[in-house]
């Protein structure tokens, strides 16, 4: 696909969730009411649809009057925003092919991670909204802090009541081994050029200027955030949520953070029954070792391996000994 090397090939696969969920239906109709209930059933849906084929015919619709699109996207993000590579393709494949007003989607599930990669995804989120499309974001569990970055660039957030949502601060930690290091007789050399390429370090000696730096750029970082959110949600009272908090899906709705409670089912089941709903999933290609499922006995091989190496060791250390012995 477009940003992926022939090496590492990428594939999309689009679901019809209509027909899906039809063929779901008829299923469980026939196992529960028998067949000649489901043919009856497939009669009156096919009269139905004749029916609207005419009416729109009639009517002469134009596209842009027809039924917006519903596109379907899914971002599980970790802490390095990873599921990027993927969502950044999708985008692109639909910015290319959905029509002006179409909606898209995307059921997100992150609690946050680094700037530059929740940055980068808050992005492509808005290139959908740049080229026209309407998007929903849903949230069934969690969205905060860079979960929460992305989801604000939506037209409308949907959330379950007991999602949790907000967390709109910034945070960073680190051990210091310096004190151990000089009790054990190790020095510790950094060499940097430039004032502030170095503040606090792991295995240095941090003092009150490098600390009070440090502070100042996650303060930045910090406001670019706030700057992020208020500019895509003008209504919300940025100053007081942005305090690190998260809340659940009720008082994130009376905080304006989101939009409405309900959950993403929910939400896809209802624009199912005016419009048409595709789900997008792109994926790394597997490899045939892959296919014959060869990559995972080698891996399962090697856990095994690894799991009796220590009494493997043992036993080998023990008969050394008693050959000593002897």
């Amino acid at each position: 696909m477009l940003f992926h090397p022939a090496k590492n090939p990428v594939e999309l696969r689009v679901i019809h969730l209509n027909k899906n969920q039809e063929q779901r239906r008829e299923d469980l109709m026939e196992a529960t009411q028998g067949k000649a209930a489901l043919k009856q059933f497939k009669k009156t849906m096919a009269k139905k649809a004749k029916q609207a084929l005419k009416v729109k015919t009639k009517n002469k619709k134009k596209h842009a009057d027809d039924k917006a699109q519903v596109f379907v996207l899914d971002f599980d993000g970790d802490i390095k925003a990873t599921a990027v590579k993927h969502l950044r393709e999708e985008i692109s494949t639909l910015i290319s092919a959905a029509n002006k007003g179409d909606e898209v989607v995307v059921r997100l599930e992150s609690g946050g991670g680094v700037v530059h990669g929740y940055g980068l995804a808050a992005a492509q989120l808005v290139r959908l909204k740049d080229a026209g499309l309407k998007l929903t974001v849903c949230v069934d569990k969690v969205a905060a802090s860079g979960g929460y970055m992305m989801a604000c660039v939506a037209d409308k957030v949907v959330a379950a009541p007991f999602a949790i949502i907000g967390s709109i601060g910034v945070v960073s930690q680190l051990p210091n081994f310096h004190k151990w290091l000089k009790n054990h007789d190790v020095d510790y050399e950094m060499f940097t050029a430039g004032d502030y390429k170095r503040t606090v370090t792991v295995f240095g000696e941090n003092d009150a200027e490098d600390r009070a730096k440090y502070q100042e750029e996650l303060e930045q970082t910090h406001e670019l955030f706030k700057h992020f959110v208020n500019n895509y949600r003008p209504t919300l009272d940025v100053a007081k949520v942005a305090t690190g908090e998260h809340w659940y899906g009720e008082d994130a709705l009376k905080l304006n953070l989101i939009d409405s409670l309900q959950t993403s089912d929910s939400y896809i089941l209802e624009r199912m029954e005016d419009n048409e709903v595709y789900a997008l999933h792109s994926r790394q290609k597997p490899t045939l070792a892959e296919k014959l499922g060869l990559a995972q006995a080698a891996e399962a091989t090697l856990s095994i391996a690894v799991d009796k190496l220590p009494d493997a060791l043992a036993r080998f250390d023990l008969n050394s000994r008693l050959n000593i012995l002897k």
